[in-house]
């Protein structure tokens, strides 16, 4: 029986098929799912929340091994697998469903994100201000079936091949 403890982190950074895909290969990383977060629609289908309107993100659930990757070091990978810096807009999604939002699961959680958000703005990596969102994790709504792995399943497509395989291949990782 494995008893490892697992830890939680909930991350907007966009089109959640790119942050999966990314995420998927981090060392320590158990388990990555889509879904949609920070709004007030209970049960969001993937149309309802391109609408705008139900409030949520896109975000990315990410299981790991605190033993072999720390909190800290899957907020690195956040920074850098998106623009902080643009306000509800990543590349051509555009919306409040694609707005940057680390959402903290406890209070250590939100001291090291509100740490590393600072240490981020202040590094001068970035071309801007962050304005990526801190706030407490509510419901988890998981997205559907067909978005989950989708980068694996569907490397081939225009978006994959487009958007996702640069990010990929710029993180130095296996597109």
């Amino acid at each position: 029986m494995d008893t490892t403890e697992m830890d939680l982190a909930s991350l907007g950074a966009g089109c959640f098929w790119c942050c999966e895909a990314v995420m998927s290969q981090v060392e320590g990383v158990i388990e990555v799912n889509s879904g949609y977060m920070g709004g007030h629609t209970k049960d969001p289908t993937y149309e309802q929340v391109c609408t705008g309107e139900t409030g949520h993100a896109e975000i990315i659930q990410v299981r790991f091994d605190p033993t072999r990757i720390s909190y800290a070091q899957i907020l690195e990978w956040f920074w850098g697998m998106h623009d902080p810096t643009t306000l509800n807009a990543q590349g051509a999604d555009v919306g409040t469903q694609y707005r940057s939002a680390i959402f903290y699961h406890s209070q250590s959680q939100q001291e090291t994100a509100l740490a590393s958000r600072k240490a981020a703005d202040e590094s001068g990596r970035f071309s801007g201000p962050i304005v990526t969102e801190i706030t407490a994790a509510s419901h988890f709504w998981p997205a559907e079936g067909y978005h989950q792995d989708y980068y694996r399943l569907h490397k081939s497509a225009p978006y994959c091949r487009a958007i996702i395989a640069p990010k990929l291949s710029k993180l130095d990782l296996e597109s």
